[in-house]
């Protein structure tokens, strides 16, 4: 499933933003929940694009600095718009409160709302040049967190190698950001870039990873304002997904222990 993360074309109102992943064939939207859109906090308008442009919400992924209260936020909204995936960003080093929040009540909910709610791996800024700026920011975290999501671009910056991450958190995997690294600016476009974005969504296909591919492309490299680029530039992703992961053979399926560990 190939979807586009709405911070792609900021600038663009909602209803646009829908419209152009309508008519690029896309599969649904991962809607970002910015603080400063209150459009993309009202899942009652949402709910209204999602039946004007028959297009799920395929998942939902908080702000940088979101709360407990604007993950339960997020939270309330997949349940109005039978979204079964959110993301979390890590927290900041010192947010002890919070931090305890998400390792301890986050499992509870996942069971009781029977939503995913997964950990992404954070950036990799520093406090001081010496202090990670974000807790539960290693692969090992993730992993404890049982639910992940992987976003390629900060696994770039981080000069971390991707498919060794990819097979490191492969059983907890259910999201995927997928952007390019070039001439050192994140969220480029799939074929631009020094990431080997074509074997990681090939290797995606062939360990038979079910969640969706999301495309988190900068607003500009998207080429935000010409109705006309965007366009060229949504397709492009499309073909790119299509000939690296659709064509591509699916794998084995994973055994029930695999299963249990990923849901658990």
């Amino acid at each position: 499933m190939i979807t586009l993360a709405t911070e792609s074309l900021k600038g663009y109102g909602l209803s646009r933003i829908f419209r152009f992943v309508k008519e690029a064939g896309f599969d649904g939207v991962d809607l970002y929940i910015d603080p400063r859109d209150f459009d993309s906090q009202n899942a009652t308008y949402v709910k209204g694009l999602v039946d004007e442009f028959q297009l799920p919400v395929v998942s939902i992924h908080t702000a940088a600095d979101a709360s407990q209260s604007d993950v339960l936020h997020s939270i309330e909204m997949a349940k109005e718009l039978e979204t079964k995936i959110i993301v979390v960003q890590p927290p900041k080093m010192f947010n002890f409160k919070y931090i305890k929040w998400l390792t301890k009540e986050v499992p509870k909910i996942r069971q009781k709302e029977d939503i995913s709610i997964a950990l992404e791996n954070g950036s990799e800024k520093t406090l001081l040049g010496l202090i990670p700026e974000n807790a539960l920011n290693n692969i090992n975290e993730l992993r404890k967190f049982k639910h992940a999501a992987l976003d390629t671009t900060r696994v770039a910056l981080k000069h971390e190698d991707l498919i060794r991450t990819f097979h490191l958190i492969k059983k907890f995997l259910v999201h995927v950001h997928l952007s390019n690294l070039r001439k050192g600016e994140g969220y480029a476009l799939p074929n631009e870039g020094i990431l080997p974005l074509e074997s990681f969504l090939t290797k995606l296909k062939q360990e038979g990873y079910k969640g969706a591919i999301s495309y988190k492309i900068s607003p500009k490299s998207m080429g935000a304002g010409s109705d006309d680029k965007v366009m060229k530039n949504l397709k492009l992703c499309k073909e790119f997904y299509e000939e690296y992961f659709v064509s591509i053979p699916a794998g084995e399926q994973e055994s029930e222990e695999e299963l249990e560990d990923f849901v658990g």
